[in-house]
C-alpha cells in the first residue's frame, strides 16, 4: 500500500528565520527573493494512505501547516515527546474531532501522554471538563523497541531514540521511519532500522549539540543503516538549504516545509 509524507515543519523549535535574527538564512526566509526553503516551522509530519490521515506531533505552527496543506480531517495522531515544538498545536485539534466518529485516537509513551494531560488537563479531566475540548481518547503504546500497534491496515512499531538524557518514540512505519529530536540511536534500534526505503533523521546544524544530532552524525547513521533515500529534519538557521544540500551525496536530501515523498507503509 502506498503512502504520501508530507513535511508539514522541517525546523528547529525556534523555527527559522528565528525570531530577533538577521542571519543570512534567516533573511532569506523572510525575503520574496530568498529561498523559500529556508523558512521552517516546527517539526511533524502527515501521512496519508488508504484516505487516511496520520499526523505524528502537533507543534505550536499546525494551525497554519494544516490551512496550507488542506488538511480538513485527522484519523489518529501519534506523540514522539512533550516538548513544546511537538505537542502544543494539540488544542487546534479540537474542530477537526468534532467531525470524527467517536474519539480521535492519540498514541503516546507514558511520559509523553503524562505531559500532554497535564498541559491540556481541561481536556482530559472528568470534573469540570472544558465542554467544547477535543473529542480525544490517549492510548499508552508499549515501551518495548518493536512493539506495534495497527492503525488503518499499517503497523507503526516504536524505535527508542536518546534527545539528550531522554529516551522518546520515532516510529518505523512500513519502509520509513521517522527519528525527529534524536542525538543517538540505541544498539537495540539499530536492528529496527534494517532494509529501509527511507529514513528521516534529526539534523539540527553543522557543530554537535548535546541532545540533537548534527549533520557529519546524521551522514554518518545514514551510511551505517544504509536506507534508499535519506531526509534531514529539525534544523536550525545555521544551516542554508541549497548549500547544505550541495554538500550531501544524492540520495541524502534536506527536507522542507510542504515537501511530499511517497513510500510503501505496508508489505
Amino acid at each position: 500500500m502506498e503512502a504520501t509524507l508530507t513535511f508539514l515543519g522541517s525546523g528547529t523549535s525556534m523555527g527559522v528565520p528565528t525570531l530577533g535574527c538577521d542571519c543570512a538564512v534567516c533573511s532569506s526566509a523572510l525575503s520574496p527573493d530568498g529561498d523559500p526553503r529556508n523558512r521552517r516551522t516546527r517539526p511533524s509530519i502527515r501521512l496519508a494512505y488508504d484516505r487516511r490521515t496520520v499526523l505524528i506531533d502537533t507543534g505550536p505552527d499546525f494551525h497554519a501547516q494544516a490551512l496550507r496543506e488542506g488538511i480538513r480531517r485527522v484519523d489518529a495522531v501519534l506523540y514522539t515527546h512533550g516538548h513544546a515544538d511537538h505537542v502544543m498545536g494539540f488544542d487546534d485539534l479540537r474542530p477537526l474531532s468534532f467531525y470524527a466518529k467517536g474519539n480521535l485516537p492519540i498514541y503516546a509513551d507514558d511520559h509523553t501522554a503524562n505531559s500532554i494531560e497535564r498541559i491540556f488537563d481541561y481536556t482530559f479531566r472528568t470534573e469540570d471538563r472544558y465542554p467544547t475540548s477535543a473529542r480525544v481518547q490517549i492510548h499508552r503504546i508499549d515501551p518495548a523497541p518493536g512493539a506495534g500497534f495497527d492503525l488503518f491496515g499499517a503497523c507503526f512499531r516504536r524505535i527508542p531514540v536518546l534527545h539528550g538524557r531522554q529516551q522518546i518514540t520515532g516510529y518505523r512505519f512500513g519502509s520509513a521511519a521517522y527519528l525527529t529530536d534524536m542525538s543517538d540511536i540505541p544498539e537495540e534500534s539499530l536492528s529496527l532500522l534494517q532494509d529501509l526505503d527511507v529514513l528521516i533523521l534529526d539534523a539540527l546544524r553543522r557543530d554537535p549539540h548535546p541532545s540533537h544530532s548534527h549533520l557529519d552524525k546524521s551522514v554518518a547513521f545514514v551510511e551505517q543503516l544504509k536506507p534508499r533515500r535519506a531526509f534531514f529534519t529539525h534544523m536550525s538557521h545555521e544551516l542554508d538549504h541549497a548549500a547544505t544540500e550541495a554538500t550531501l551525496p544524492p540520495h541524502i536530501r534536506l527536507a522542507h516545509d510542504g515537501l511530499q515523498i511517497r513510500f510503501e507503509i505496508a508489505r
